[in-house]
């Protein structure tokens, strides 16, 4: 039996993917003035995939169903290469550092807020409703 729904789990990995694109926009902003220095980002779609690879499993029934293999190798952090704002070419953009910053920033309260709302609901179950 599972305690636990997957909201829980999804919530865990959505705050992983938050504390890492903080640090990776917090790597870009204190590099902002390397000579050279290339952005990086935060891959959505390989966290996505890494948590789809443990929690789902799919067996086909009938050879005329898809297979489900991923022949694709995910990475999370990605560099961006081909861009370049200074003429000491460093890739950084301090303007969109900074609003990613902040929209990172509201992503991640958000989060806290429904997990801390999601304990307190079983808070109040596991009290029987007081």
């Amino acid at each position: 039996m599972n305690l636990f729904s997957n909201t829980f789990f999804t919530l865990e990995r959505a705050l992983d993917y938050s504390s890492l694109k903080q640090k990776v926009i917090a790597d870009n902003i204190a590099n902002a003035d390397t000579p050279y220095y290339k952005p990086k980002d935060v891959s959505f779609q390989g966290m996505f995939q890494e948590a789809l690879n443990q929690s789902f499993e799919a067996k086909r029934t009938d050879i005329r169903h898809f297979e489900f293999q991923n022949t694709e190798d995910f990475s999370t952090i990605v560099t961006q290469k081909n861009i370049q704002y200074n003429e000491n070419g460093n890739g950084v953009d301090i303007d969109k550092e900074m609003s990613d910053l902040a929209t990172n920033q509201i992503y991640y309260n958000a989060l806290a807020d429904r997990l801390s709302g999601k304990l307190s609901t079983l808070q109040t179950v596991i009290r029987g409703g007081k």
